[in-house]
């Protein structure tokens, strides 16, 4: 009998198994290909799974549904996004973090969704247009609000990009381009942020000038004052001794190309992935995600 209930306390106290979910846009097959190499390193260590879209809860409940079978009980959610704040909301609410979702609805019949890649499929497009509900799940779960711009590592890759692609650095423009926010203070905050990134490069390289810009892509009225500003200092620094185009995305060049087109400038296309920095981050993220939770047991 005193075996019996110490065995019980034992098993009572013993700590829940953690793993992660780490969240990410996700594309075509080379992009989802670098995300999966970019987390691989951490599944050495920890059960992974990927949620692709923007904050998609058919993708998020996929992954949740994954981990538990897999015996976790406890999930620190790592958001693969430049922004900390895009889809951290919405994400909460989804996960049962903070309530605003309702319940998951029933499936209709013949309705049922089986997702794509094993992850759940993606979903692109306004997220305010997509269903949103809460997840089911047995798990505590804790988000991560750090994005890739609240992180150094991500000024060392950007350096590094516009170092390679240099020449004459001290006649070089070198502009840092990212997708900003339609939110005028929330796009100021990312710019603001990207800043320190500048400083970075010109650590790097004695460039003449680095700028940072946000294109503002969805959101028309916006986008056509910045595609004329970018547009402008894309020529002036071609016309002074060379002009580099450093995309600050997670994976490729977005829509960079159209809207420089017919432009001289130097870019090798790549956004922060690939590279081993960002998967470095993402550990990073899951070890302070967990000893902010009390999870330093699964460290």
């Amino acid at each position: 009998m005193i075996l019996n209930l110490l065995l019980a306390a034992t098993a009572f106290a013993a700590p829940q198994p953690a793993g992660v979910i780490v969240m990410a846009h996700g594309g075509d097959a080379a992009w989802d290909r670098a995300v999966h190499d970019t987390v691989a390193p951490l599944e050495s260590r920890l059960p992974v799974e990927l949620a692709f879209g923007m904050a998609d809860p058919e993708s998020l409940q996929a992954a949740v549904t994954r981990l538990e079978s897999r015996g976790v009980r406890r999930i620190a959610v790592v958001r693969l996004f430049i922004n900390g704040e895009s889809f951290l909301t919405r994400t909460r609410k989804i996960l049962g973090v903070e309530p605003g979702a309702p319940p998951k609805p029933a499936a209709e019949p013949g309705h049922e969704h089986h997702g794509h890649g094993g992850q759940g499929g993606h979903r692109h497009g306004d997220p305010d247009s997509m269903p949103l509900w809460r997840v089911e799940t047995k798990s505590r779960i804790v988000v991560d609000a750090e994005g890739l711009v609240d992180s150094e590592l991500a000024g060392r890759i950007l350096a590094e990009r516009a170092a390679a692609l240099s020449r004459d650095p001290a006649n070089e423009a070198v502009l840092v381009l990212a997708h900003g926010a339609g939110d005028e203070a929330e796009n100021d905050r990312w710019r603001a942020r990207m800043e320190r990134f500048t400083e970075t490069i010109r650590g790097e390289r004695a460039f003449r000038d680095v700028r940072a810009e946000t294109l503002r892509e969805d959101w028309p009225e916006s986008r056509r004052a910045a595609e004329a500003r970018i547009r402008g200092y894309v020529a002036a620094g071609a016309k002074s001794g060379g002009a580099i185009v450093v995309p600050f995305r997670v994976y490729g060049f977005g829509p960079y190309a159209e809207v420089l087109k017919g432009l001289t400038y130097a870019s090798d296309g790549l956004g922060l992935i690939p590279h081993t920095l960002v998967g470095q981050w993402v550990s990073e993220r899951v070890t302070a995600t967990f000893e902010k939770a009390g999870w330093t047991d699964a460290l």
